[in-house]
């Protein structure tokens, strides 16, 4: 069988699967469940088009990483064909680990344990099925190979991962100012002594890049209406996990063994739970699990769970305010007590309709171990926030925090 194919990819053209073995990831079970996964949560509430899923920007990853790869090759840079295998294995498999509607309910179904984690326990498990070959991926993944600038392309501040997502995203939501120059920082792309580094001359796509994942956060991934959502989708969850304590609430077999099962810490998930394998229950876990489990609660008998569950089926959203500042607890307590007369819910159940958190946004890191760095034109390498002469670069360093009250429009009338 013919397993080197090409996928038409809107944002890049054709992809070729290169490889048997990449090929047959992608056919695994495991690796289908992306295509039920959005990639932007509840976005598209906001950008229509934003319905793209992991499949797609994980397939994109590594076409982008396989133009890093022979980039590098270009400049004299030694990587075997296994170790070019084994860093395209570590792309492809970056996300395995994502839940429904990726970050938005990463805590919802499991705790202290990250998307990462369960993505390396799903490495470690095809691992097993397809005979040791992806070790060298695996190995790549978590930082443990010799040359550590092939885990750089995979996890760092300057990824094919960001370079995918950034670009993908703008291109599904429109917002054209986060359209990012990935081929020309791919092409400046250089390795100095085991580091990854871009060619100085390359410093203003790297400039663009660091803006355009600023505003990305801002008008798109924390969009006010896009948070109001998304917490919104939080708040059924909790709800539901809540009443499913309680009484028999309607679920599917997937969503059901997560509210039936607490899952806090890692060697959690290699013990088998009431005769499944935690993993195996992962795998069956997607975004349509939550929508089909949605639309029947919004007939339940609990008030709370049926309009919380209604609201988010039929994008009738919640109020979001933001600002600097904390928002005073007296309005809090004047708009849970709206709240609790409107629905005529308890004091207690107004916490789900009114509440109060925080966002928070770092386009850039400079700590030593993950900067960008810039080879400067007399061989030294510099963090891109000192190389720039853009003063702002420093600037998105600091990590911005903005406090968000949220609430039904009705509690203000």
């Amino acid at each position: 069988m013919n397993k080197k194919k090409i996928i038409n990819d809107p944002v890049y053209g054709f992809i070729n699967i290169q490889t048997d073995i990449l090929y047959d990831i992608i056919q695994h079970p495991f690796f289908q469940r992306l295509r039920r996964i959005k990639q932007l949560g509840l976005t598209h509430y906001v950008y229509p088009g934003a319905s793209h899923t992991r499949f797609d920007h994980v397939l994109g990853a590594t076409h982008l990483m396989e133009s890093a790869i022979k980039q590098l090759q270009s400049t004299g840079v030694k990587i075997t064909n296994e170790e070019a295998e084994g860093v395209l294995i570590a792309i492809l498999m970056h996300d395995l680990g994502h839940g429904p509607f990726s970050h938005t309910l990463e805590q919802s179904f499991v705790q202290n344990i990250s998307h990462e984690d369960i993505s390396l326990m799903f490495m470690q498990h095809l691992n097993k099925e397809f005979d040791g070959k992806l070790s060298l991926g695996i190995a790549i993944f978590t930082n443990n190979y010799k040359k550590e600038f092939l885990h750089s392309l995979v996890s760092s501040q300057l990824d094919t991962d960001r370079l995918d997502y950034l670009r993908r995203d703008s291109f599904y939501t429109g917002v054209t100012e986060g359209n990012v120059g990935s081929e020309r920082i791919i092409k400046m792309l250089r390795i100095v002594n085991d580091q990854l580094a871009v060619e100085e001359k390359g410093i203003y796509s790297v400039e663009k890049f660091l803006v355009a994942r600023r505003i990305m956060y801002w008008q798109v991934y924390l969009h006010k209406t896009v948070v109001a959502a998304e917490q919104m989708l939080l708040q059924v969850i909790k709800r539901a996990k809540e009443q499913s304590k309680k009484k028999k609430l309607f679920a599917t077999p997937a969503l059901g063994y997560f509210f039936n099962n607490d899952l806090n810490k890692i060697e959690d998930f290699k013990a088998t739970t009431s005769g499944i394998n935690p993993l195996k229950a992962f795998a069956e876990l997607d975004d349509n699990d939550i929508i089909v489990s949605i639309k029947e609660w919004k007939n339940s008998d609990d008030t709370v769970l049926a309009e919380l569950s209604r609201r988010i089926i039929n994008r009738d959203l919640f109020k979001l305010e933001i600002q600097i500042e904390p928002f005073d607890d007296s309005k809090i307590k004047q708009l849970r007590k709206k709240a609790s007369k409107i629905y005529n819910i308890s004091d207690e159940d107004a916490k789900f309709f009114v509440f109060s958190d925080v966002i928070k946004n770092k386009a850039y890191s400079s700590d030593n171990a993950s900067r960008i760095n810039i080879l400067l034109k007399s061989g030294k390498l510099a963090d891109i926030a000192v190389a720039s002469d853009i003063s702002n670069i420093s600037t998105l360093s600091e990590t911005v925090q903005k406090h968000f009250l949220c609430y039904p429009k009705e509690c203000l009338v």
